[in-house]
C-alpha cells in the first residue's frame, strides 16, 4: 500500500475517556509505522500536555498542537517548525474585562509558554492547580505573542462572551467552542485550524492529501476531517462531524475504535 499520513486527534479519539493510550492502539499505530506510514498527532492540546503522549507512542514524526498553530519536531531542534501568533493585547484587553464579560479564567499559551491568571483544577493538566510567581499571566509574565489562549466562562454568558470576542477581535482570531459539560472557549490565530498543520504535514512530508487519513471527533476537527482524503469520525464524535466524513468507526475511543478501524484498512493483522 502507498505510504499514508494518519492523523489522528487525541482526546476523544486516540485516548480513552480515562485520557490513555490502550495497548491495542499503541500496537497498532507502531505497526503502521513499521509498515512505512506515519503518524502525526495534530491536537488541540498544548505540547507540554501531549508530548508524554508522542513519547508513549514513540514517535519520530511532526506534532501539530494549538489546533494548528504550531508544528514541531518535540524534542529536537527542526529548521521547519513553525509558530503562528496573534497579538499579545487582546489578552491584556480580555484580562481587564474578564468581570464584564463573565470570564472566570484565562490561559495563555505558546510552544513555550504557559500563563493562567489563577489556579483552578477544574480540568486537570489544561489549566495550573497552583502557579509560581513568574507564571501568572499579566503583563509582566507575557512579554511575546501567545499561539493560543483557552478561557472558562460563565455559561449563561456564553454567548454573549462569543458574540462579543467576534466583534471585538474576529478580524484577528478566531474563536472556538469546546464541546462537552465545560463552558470553555479557545483562541486561534486568524484562519489557522487543523487543517492548516495537516497542510503543512502533507507537504514538509511529501505525501499527496489523497493519501492522508485522519481521525478525529469533535468540533475543532472538522476542518481536518474535510481536508484529509479520507476522513474518519470516532463512534463517539459529534453528529455535525459525522456529517464531514468519508467514514465512521464502528467502535467508539473506549472500545478501540481508531485501533480497529485503522487495523483494516491498512490490513495490518497479522
Amino acid at each position: 500500500m502507498k505510504r499514508k499520513l494518519i492523523a489522528i486527534d487525541l482526546d476523544g479519539t486516540t485516548l480513552n475517556s480515562q485520557s490513555q493510550i490502550s495497548s491495542k492502539t499503541k500496537a497498532i499505530l507502531n505497526k503502521a509505522v513499521k509498515a512505512g506510514h506515519v503518524v502525526s498527532i495534530v491536537t488541540g492540546r498544548p505540547n507540554r500536555i501531549s508530548e508524554h503522549f508522542y513519547d508513549e507512542l514513540g514517535l519520530k514524526s511532526p506534532m501539530i498542537n494549538f489546533n494548528g498553530a504550531v508544528g514541531h519536531l518535540p524534542h529536537r531542534a527542526w529548521d521547519k517548525e513553525y509558530q503562528l501568533t496573534f497579538n499579545k493585547d487582546i489578552a491584556f484587553e480580555l484580562l481587564a474585562a474578564k468581570k464584564k464579560l463573565g470570564i472566570k479564567l484565562l490561559a495563555a499559551e505558546g510552544k513555550n509558554l504557559s500563563l493562567a491568571d489563577q489556579p483552578n483544577d477544574i480540568i486537570p493538566d489544561f489549566f495550573p492547580a497552583k502557579l509560581k510567581p513568574e507564571e501568572f499571566l499579566n503583563k509582566s509574565n507575557l512579554t511575546t505573542d501567545p499561539s493560543a489562549m483557552t478561557m472558562l466562562v460563565d455559561r449563561q454568558k456564553l454567548p454573549n462572551v462569543v458574540a462579543e470576542l467576534e466583534r471585538s477581535f474576529g478580524d484577528k482570531i478566531n474563536v472556538g467552542v469546546w464541546g462537552g459539560p465545560t463552558p470553555i472557549l479557545e483562541l486561534a490565530p486568524k484562519g489557522v485550524n487543523k487543517a492548516y498543520g495537516l497542510k503543512f504535514l502533507s507537504q514538509t512530508l511529501a505525501i499527496d492529501r489523497k493519501d492522508i487519513i485522519a481521525f478525529g471527533d469533535e468540533h475543532n476537527d472538522a476542518e481536518m476531517i474535510d481536508y484529509a482524503g479520507w476522513g474518519v469520525v470516532m463512534q463517539n464524535g459529534t453528529d455535525q462531524l459525522k456529517k464531514l466524513a468519508n467514514d465512521i468507526t464502528p467502535l467508539d475511543n473506549d472500545h478501540d475504535g481508531l485501533a480497529s478501524y485503522l487495523e483494516d484498512y491498512l490490513d495490518l493483522a497479522e
